[in-house]
């Protein structure tokens, strides 16, 4: 049952003021390290229910007078064509796309910034073609040693090799398409060149997880270590932090062990560093913001399940490791939940069992839960959709919304001219058919009104579902989980 348990806009207000206070605390002058998924943060969603995928967007928004952005990319990224496991795209590709994203909020991209460079043919054409769309592009190279080797780092065989970011305004946000992009060290190169001239500079980190100020034990944090299993991520109290303070704060093992070194470069560049702890280098006011702790409880032990669904299911089709399935078991066993906690899964292989075919079912925000079977025109995840508009509209079961008149000629479509051995539509052209049908028939009509009430409803399969069934359920705002199971027993599983 889906809850409201944070505040979006006092984050959007509170985030906005803390990096503010922070460009001011650096003399008017901040390079701000942006973790995380800046347009399409569905995890933040997902285990703060309130906040809004695009709220980092939104708090930027309201700096964009003073902010500009540079994105950095990984010159081997590009070299061995990377894909955005998420999105299905290269990392170059997703540049691109980040800087259109940017530009249609209103948000200036002043440059591009391909980092370990070493000459990589791909990276080479990937600067002409941006530099042909009149982005300006910085190279920043490979530093032996790093990040160990600080007497090399802070010199001019170091950040000194490295190209000098023309930024004109206060607030430079560094972002990247993925992981491992280089945003710190492009940063702290930056402050290098920066204090040469005379200018000053600070340097801070926006990430939302874990949140710094809940305990390191709850449910949202321990969602975080779920999210990152692959990386190996570990929560764990910032040690610093209390040092310095006497107070408790989490941070997570990659930023408390960088601290020492990240801390000495900064003491090299500008002869003092201004932070006793990682955590102090944060500006995360996400924890200030829950309104529902209960609420939010609920929604990250939620995340937790899905995530080990997940994991099964990436087992089963290959792109995953049976050590993150073992490390979500763990995660769930000290969070005292199991796989029974998501109740729509029980539910789904319960109509699976009685029909002998695939299932599918819903749980709507009120917490009916709602049942989908496979049938010969529709699959499992097209009826549990269809079935669960009908229920929010209070249309009666028995009403087809779709005529078997417009049903058959699409599967003949399918089947006799473009060749597909499924006749049955997916949930994508369910919802194509149910548009044409509400032109003119209003019942119809009044259940597509109903789609925007699936969005933060769960659902489950019974079976592996298609690439672009789970592409639709992301669109519609379903949080979806699936058994580790293929319908067919074909070795090829497309769409």
């Amino acid at each position: 049952m889906y809850k409201q348990g944070f505040d979006n806009q006092k984050y959007i207000e509170m985030q906005s003021e803390k990096i503010r206070e922070r460009i001011e605390q650096f003399g008017g002058k901040l390079y701000l390290e942006f973790g995380g998924k800046l347009f399409d943060d569905y995890h933040a969603a997902r285990v703060l229910p309130g906040f809004a995928p695009d709220s980092k967007i939104r708090m930027l928004i309201q700096l964009k007078e003073q902010a500009e952005i540079v994105i950095v990319i990984n010159a081997n990224d590009i070299e061995k064509n990377k894909v955005r496991g998420d999105l299905g795209i290269t990392y170059d590709l997703d540049t691109l796309r980040l800087i259109d994203a940017f530009r249609s909020f209103g948000l200036f991209v002043g440059s591009v910034v391909l980092t370990r460079w070493q000459e990589q043919p791909a990276a080479e054409k990937f600067q002409k073609r941006l530099e042909s769309l009149g982005l300006r592009v910085y190279r920043h190279y490979s530093i032996p040693g790093y990040p160990a080797d600080i007497d090399r780092i802070v010199s001019e065989e170091g950040y000194g090799r490295n190209d000098y970011i023309e930024t004109t305004r206060s607030l430079v946000v560094v972002t990247a398409p993925g992981p491992g992009s280089g945003k710190m060290a492009t940063c702290l190169s930056q402050l290098y060149y920066d204090h040469k001239q005379g200018i000053h500079s600070g340097y801070a980190k926006f990430e939302t997880f874990p949140v710094w100020n809940l305990p390191l034990k709850h449910p949202v944090n321990i969602a975080y270590e779920a999210a990152t299993a692959d990386l190996n991520d570990m929560n764990m109290i910032d040690p610093y932090h209390l040092e310095a303070y006497g107070e408790t704060a989490v941070n997570y093992n990659r930023d408390v062990e960088i601290f020492p070194l990240l801390n000495e470069m900064l003491q090299r560049i500008n002869g003092s560093s201004p932070y006793r702890s990682p955590t102090d280098m944060g500006v995360n006011m996400a924890g200030n913001c829950i309104v529902d702790d209960e609420a939010v409880c609920q929604a990250a032990k939620m995340e937790i399940v899905r995530r080990y669904y997940t994991a099964l299911s990436n087992q089963r089709k290959g792109s995953g490791d049976a050590r993150d399935v073992e490390k979500l078991k763990l995660i769930m066993k000290s969070s005292g939940i199991d796989e029974t906690f998501r109740r729509v899964a029980e539910v789904a292989r319960e109509k699976a069992t009685s029909t002998g075919k695939p299932a599918v079912a819903i749980e709507l925000a009120d917490g009916r839960i709602i049942t989908g079977k496979t049938s010969r025109l529709l699959g499992a995840a097209s009826a549990a959709i269809l079935n669960a508009l009908k229920t929010l509209a209070d249309i009666d079961d028995r009403i087809d919304l779709i005529s078997p008149e417009i049903l058959e000629p699409i599967t003949n479509l399918k089947v006799k001219t473009l060749g597909s051995r499924n006749p049955r539509l997916h949930p994508n052209e369910l919802l194509i058919a149910l548009s044409i049908c509400a032109v003119s028939d209003p019942i119809a009509a009044k259940a597509q009104e109903q789609l925007p009430n699936l969005r933060n409803c769960e659902l489950h399969s019974s079976v592996i579902l298609a690439g672009n069934d789970e592409n639709t359920m992301k669109k519609l705002g379903i949080h979806l989980t699936c058994d580790p199971i293929y319908e067919s027993k074909r070795l090829f599983h497309g769409c």
